[in-house]
């Protein structure tokens, strides 16, 4: 481990040197490219330099207080060192454990945005509303991140609900964070369409994809069939009168992807494309990790759609993650968009898998 920290420190010293070459200054790419490396490597390269300084440290403290113990000397001034190192001995194994977190292998797709797609699953109209609150609440935490977000389509109830939605999320490691939150989440309370008062499960799903770009997924016009109609919500006196709305249908997979919430045509049709790239992406990814059972076993859940990963129960005030054993009753705070304390636990757990697996292997 340390050989290779030492080889980053060489790369990190070299880019920090070629940064201010004019060549390269004058290549804006090549440059975007070097300063995003020197940029991933900067945190490592201060743990690894602190760590240094850490085990000199150690390493000069321990011989002070060897050579204290072969002299007549202050007793407590002995006791002082003594702690000193206890100190430093406790600060070096925090550091070695932060390096290797570094050194886990990264997700390629960590930096990239993501298309975050909500379904309302079973529970009707009450699962709708359960899924409009859910993007509410991504949407909160989206704004608490400072990320931006565009809707690609929308597909709305007569009261407030969303059968499903869709939004791409745009901004730094969007991916690495929300990640995790694919699967099915369930809500526990009393639809305000009972009269009854009976409390009832309804559930969602959330699908989190990396962003696909054009170079990363090619799609072949003579595969899609795109059909024109007439938009059927929201739209102003547009709607029903010109054919905007653009249903692209991929014709090896059997994907099917609508967009309605422009006037133009060709923005609808433009949103469709990026949609599909990111689902067409995603099958090809979950294909990948399915293969890779290594792969599988190191992350939180299996990745699934139809797991079970949350549950919101309203008459507890409480919210659980399952593949945490997680539960936090501050279900109000969390629909708003406070959602770091689940998201940096599953970050942990992933990566305390990770180590383990990189362990044993």
């Amino acid at each position: 481990m340390l050989q290779n920290l030492q080889e980053l420190e060489k790369t990190y010293e070299a880019l920090t040197a070629r940064l201010g070459d004019a060549e390269l200054l004058a290549n804006r790419d090549e440059y975007r490219k070097a300063t995003r490396r020197r940029s991933e490597l900067e945190p490592v390269v201060e743990c690894y330099r602190k760590y240094r300084r850490v085990e000199q440290e150690l390493a000069d403290t321990e011989q002070m207080l060897e050579e204290m113990g072969r002299e007549e000397g202050d007793a407590e001034m002995r006791d002082l060192t003594r702690l000193e190192v206890e100190t430093l001995r406790t600060q070096q194994q925090q550091l070695i454990a932060d390096l290797k977190v570094m050194l886990l292998p990264k997700d390629p797709n960590d930096e990239k945005n993501v298309l975050l797609e909500i379904r309302a699953g079973t529970g009707g109209e009450e699962a709708a509303l359960f899924a409009a609150e859910i993007y509410r609440m991504y949407s909160r935490y989206a704004e608490r991140k400072g990320w931006k977000r565009e809707v690609m389509y929308t597909n709305e109830t007569g009261i407030g609900g969303l059968k499903e939605v869709a939004v791409l999320v745009e901004g730094d490691q969007v991916f690495s964070r929300l990640k995790y939150e694919s699967g099915v989440h369930r809500v526990q309370r009393v639809p305000q369409t009972e009269a009854s008062g009976r409390i009832h499960t309804s559930a969602i799903t959330v699908a989190v994809m990396p962003e696909a770009e054009e170079v990363d997924v090619e799609i072949d016009e003579d595969e899609l069939r795109i059909d024109r109609f007439c938009s059927s919500g929201p739209g102003g006196q547009s709607v029903n009168t010109t054919q905007s709305a653009i249903r692209i249908t991929h014709l090896p997979t059997g994907l099917v992807v609508s967009c309605q919430d422009e006037k133009s045509q060709h923005k609808n049709k433009a949103k469709a494309l990026r949609v599909l790239r990111s689902r067409l992406q995603d099958i090809a990814m979950q294909e990948h990790e399915q293969a890779q059972s290594a792969v599988r076993r190191s992350q939180v859940g299996s990745g699934d759609r139809s797991e079970k990963i949350r549950t919101y129960n309203f008459p507890q005030n409480r919210v659980s993650d399952h593949r945490l054993s997680l539960t936090v009753h501050r279900l109000e705070q969390v629909l708003d968009g406070d959602l770091d304390e689940f998201i940096d636990a599953l970050i942990a757990h992933d990566q305390a898998a990770q180590l383990k697996d990189s362990a044993t292997t």
